[in-house]
């Protein structure tokens, strides 16, 4: 079984274990690894970074999850 994706997972493991969330971060405006800056910190600090709230971050965390789903 797939582990949950929650809002302290690190960007580069988040990108590396689960490939597809790098084009819904590009989305967002979320940098990540593959955008072509090595980034460190937590989904939550990135999305902090960009002015996103807790309910945002949230939904983020839930969309991912659902995609993590269907992609595995």
């Amino acid at each position: 079984m797939q582990e949950m994706i929650t809002k302290d997972i690190e960007i580069e493991e988040l990108v590396r274990v689960h490939p597809f969330s790098v084009q819904y971060l590009m989305k967002h405006n979320i940098k990540c690894i593959a955008c072509g800056e090595p980034i460190w910190g937590t989904l939550a600090e990135a999305a902090s970074e960009k002015g996103y709230n807790e309910e945002e971050l949230e939904r983020f965390v839930a969309d991912l999850n659902e995609m993590a789903k269907i992609a595995h």
